[in-house]
């Protein structure tokens, strides 16, 4: 059966304020920065607090609209991309549970420069900017957290630059792998990465098929473990290292993991494990 094309931004839809909702308090727990909030600013940022369900393909920021909120992952799997001068897609990240993203945006009130699109049936949650600019300016917890953010995806976006450079795919895919294992950005992922190689394959820009030689790869390197429905890193350092030994030593890691691509035949085409309340 043919997969259906991924809609692409332009002529994807915006999801839609309406459909928001306040958020439940067993959702609080997955926003990694309000225990560094008094009781005063952790009060005004509940009742700011927005949640919204993004369907796949949908949009929740667009190229050129003025900014509106500061938004975090709940759960599911959002991308971040643009478009060349030429029309063609550039993928900056992969947005997956835990993950804030667009501060810079929201300091500087400025138009979106890229677009957030959701992989999956995705909860997004978020706060104004007005209430964004009153934590700045009382809270030094808050302050803190915002200056994490913006030093380590400093860090990721120069690190996207050398994985743009590479010409080999298994060290695009290990490279890329390595940036969503983040225990600072993406803190709700913990050791598995709940993702299909159709989604991987979005984000990486690689066909399911290549994706699928990749992880087999990797897995024989003893570098991730497939698992029903996402992928169990073993070795982040050495994802994050990764650099393609050749054709020899690959088949010589193949010779030494047998097992290796039925195992990653879980994923090849199953469905998510369905979406996980954030621990308590």
């Amino acid at each position: 059966m043919v997969t259906p094309a991924f809609p692409s931004a332009r002529q994807a839809a915006t999801v839609r304020a309406s459909r928001s909702r306040a958020i439940l308090p067993e959702e609080l727990r997955a926003i990694p920065w309000l225990g560094r909030l008094d009781a005063q600013e952790r009060q005004r940022v509940v009742d700011d607090l927005r949640v919204v369900q993004v369907e796949p393909g949908e949009l929740v920021c667009r190229v050129g609209r003025p900014v509106t909120y500061w938004f975090g992952v709940i759960d599911g799997l959002l991308k971040m991309s643009n478009d060349t001068a030429l029309g063609m897609p550039i993928t900056f990240t992969g947005l997956p549970p835990g993950g804030w993203f667009g501060e810079g945006t929201v300091l500087k009130r400025e138009a979106y420069r890229y677009n957030i699109q959701a992989l999956r049936s995705s909860l997004v949650t978020g706060i104004t900017g007005d209430t964004f600019h009153w934590l700045l300016d009382r809270s030094i917890g808050f302050n803190r957290y915002v200056m994490m953010q913006l030093n380590e995806r400093l860090g990721q976006f120069i690190a996207a630059r050398e994985i743009d450079r590479m010409t080999s795919a298994n060290a695009r895919v290990a490279r890329s792998l390595g940036s969503l294992f983040h225990p600072v950005l993406y803190p709700g992922v913990g050791g598995l990465l709940r993702i299909t190689q159709q989604e991987l394959g979005y984000l990486v820009g690689m066909s399911r098929q290549r994706v699928n030689e990749a992880l087999q790869a990797l897995q024989a390197a003893r570098l991730i473990r497939i698992e029903y429905g996402g992928l169990r890193v073993l070795d982040l350092d050495g994802l994050r290292r990764y650099l393609d030994p050749g054709p020899a030593a690959r088949a010589a890691q193949a010779r030494s993991a047998p097992r290796a691509a039925s195992s990653v035949a879980s994923i090849s085409a199953s469905p998510c494990a369905a979406p996980t309340k954030p621990a308590s």
